[in-house]
């Protein structure tokens, strides 16, 4: 009896995501990012049509410089890629980082 080769390819998923909160991607946003992308076994990646980098590194995600109005592609590969990206997607799109928006007053 022969052994079947595995041959399934990993899926892709991909969504683009748009920075709303005043002050960008800068560290403790860029820190939630890859602490709720390493809770998957998937791959992460983003990119800003410029660079792309592993969404699970601090260190490559501030090389992204993503400000208020940036646009961002994630990308995931792996079988809990679209589990991973709906939760990106609300952290980035919904919540915010849980940081005002521009024109919204601060947090005490």
């Amino acid at each position: 009896m022969q052994a079947e080769e595995n041959t399934l390819e990993e899926i892709i998923y991909e969504a683009e995501v748009e920075i709303r909160n005043a002050d960008g991607l800068h560290m403790r946003p860029a820190m939630q990012f890859v602490d709720v992308a390493n809770q998957f076994e998937c791959d992460v990646t983003v990119s800003n049509g410029e660079n792309s980098v592993d969404g699970k590194s601090i260190m490559q995600m501030s090389m992204l410089a993503a400000t208020c109005g940036t646009k961002l592609k994630i990308r995931t590969e792996g079988a809990d890629g679209q589990q991973a990206l709906d939760a990106l997607r609300e952290l980035v799109e919904d919540k915010h980082f849980d940081e005002p928006a521009p024109g919204e007053a601060k947090k005490n």
